[in-house]
């Protein structure tokens, strides 16, 4: 899956990306419902690992069947 896939179905489940100060190939996603923040890996069009989206969802508090199904 593709960072582009994965930021959509973040949006879906009320996430939000914070504005980057600066150049770089990681980006920072807030959770708005309990305010994690979790950095995910902006690779274009590589996949992302699945233990990284994994790790990220885990740590802005989402459930797994809830990030598949959005």
């Amino acid at each position: 899956m593709r960072y582009k896939e994965v930021a959509q179905k973040l949006r879906r489940l009320g996430c939000e990306e914070i504005e980057r100060k600066s150049k770089g190939s990681h980006r920072k996603w807030l959770n708005l419902s309990n305010q994690n923040v979790a950095v995910i890996p902006d690779w274009g069009s590589k996949d992302l690992k699945f233990g990284t989206i994994k790790a990220t969802i885990k740590q802005l508090g989402i459930e797994w069947s809830a990030f598949e199904e959005a």
